[in-house]
């Protein structure tokens, strides 16, 4: 079958012809889309959390050179990696692996490290304002209890950071979707690098990346109604009861008291 001269006749050919390719590209790039943020989400609570950890005079010289030095290092990882492209960034990671220490990383396995650590980087700075967006009373009653930083953070502080950066982790699975076409520059057969090999086949630059063009919307589109549904689940309904095993604490404020009876006569 020869290539068709109008529009919608060359992409109903190409999606005959190529759409398992094309939505086999789009399954990579979800899938490195997605552990990359999640692993991401991970990096950014550790490195956040070591960035708020209080230090004062009172503490041991030692911890307090410990985590200056640490706190300097994640700085320039932040900074680095939030002020470069990622293009660059997968340029200088996957050849320069190999140049400088011998590593030969597949094509794969460096597109879920590269995404991973640049989203890590910016989770960082948003988990950061998440946890200084809590009252200090929170982080005061915990330590009034005994609770370590440690302790405070993982069951006080990190549960109500987690609700308000969600919608920046939502954000950030989104640009990971579409980010992930850099990744083409060191070989990672996703969906862009998929469609390049698409249209120059039959030199249809147009009519494939149309397609390509909406299937990257459909991703981000599903994802973000995803991540709408998620968020509105966490917060929970609009009204409530208050739910205690205290009965006294229960009915202190539903006792019901006798009418004023009426005086004789009226």
């Amino acid at each position: 079958m020869s290539l068709p001269l109008d529009f919608f006749g060359r992409i109903l050919y190409i999606l005959k012809n190529y759409g398992p390719s094309l939505l086999g590209g789009a399954g990579k790039t979800m899938a490195i889309a997605i552990v990359g943020t999640l692993i991401g989400c991970i990096i950014g609570f550790a490195v956040g959390i070591v960035q708020t950890i209080p230090v004062t005079p009172n503490d041991n010289p030692a911890k307090r050179f410990l985590i200056h030095i640490l706190k300097i290092i994640l700085n320039i990882y932040v900074e680095v990696f939030r002020g470069t492209p990622m293009m660059v960034q997968a340029m200088f990671i996957f050849y320069g692996s190999s140049a400088l220490l011998g590593i030969n990383m597949s094509s794969t396995f460096a597109a879920y490290f590269i995404v991973s650590i640049n989203t890590g980087a910016y989770m960082a700075e948003t988990v950061r304002g998440g946890i200084l967006s809590i009252d200090p009373g929170q982080t005061e009653g915990a330590k009034a209890i005994g609770m370590t930083h440690y302790q405070t953070m993982v069951n006080v502080i990190m549960p109500q950071a987690l609700r308000n950066i969600m919608p920046q982790i939502g954000n950030n699975l989104i640009i990971n979707i579409k980010d992930t076409c850099v990744l083409s520059v060191i070989g990672v057969v996703e969906l862009f690098y998929t469609t390049k090999g698409v249209a120059g086949a039959y030199y249809t630059y147009f009519e494939a990346f149309s397609i390509t063009m909406v299937l990257y919307f459909v991703l981000t589109f599903t994802s973000s109604r995803i991540l709408r549904y998620w968020e509105n689940r966490m917060d929970g309904p609009d009204s409530y009861d208050l739910a205690t095993t205290d009965t006294l604490a229960y009915t202190s404020g539903m006792v019901k008291f006798p009418e004023p009876k009426e005086k004789e006569g009226k």
